[in-house]
């Protein structure tokens, strides 16, 4: 495996559920620059579902899953901004 491929920020979400999972990410990734290799490590059955879809909602590029159980993605430079509380909802407008 190159440098390229090897994860700059390991998450750890093994036990989560998914909403747990999110908030965990979304904190891990906060300051983690453009281009960052993100690999999420998850043992709840929805996270093959909830991570692509966090990904599409945020701009983030989901990759897949490299090894079973660990998820990867690959951090934009413009991420659309989701709640607090909420990390599969974007703040209200207006």
């Amino acid at each position: 495996m190159t440098d390229r491929h090897l994860p700059g920020r390991t998450v750890d979400g093994r036990g989560l559920l998914c909403v747990t999972l999110l908030l965990r990410l979304r904190a891990a990734v906060a300051d983690a620059p453009a281009g960052t290799l993100v690999h999420v490590l998850a043992t709840d059955p929805a996270a093959p579902l909830d991570l692509p879809a966090w990904c599409h909602l945020t701009g983030h590029h989901y990759l897949g899953e490299p090894a079973p159980g660990t998820y990867a993605l690959r951090l934009t430079g413009t991420p659309t901004p989701t709640r607090p509380d909420a990390p599969w909802h974007r703040p209200p407008t207006g």
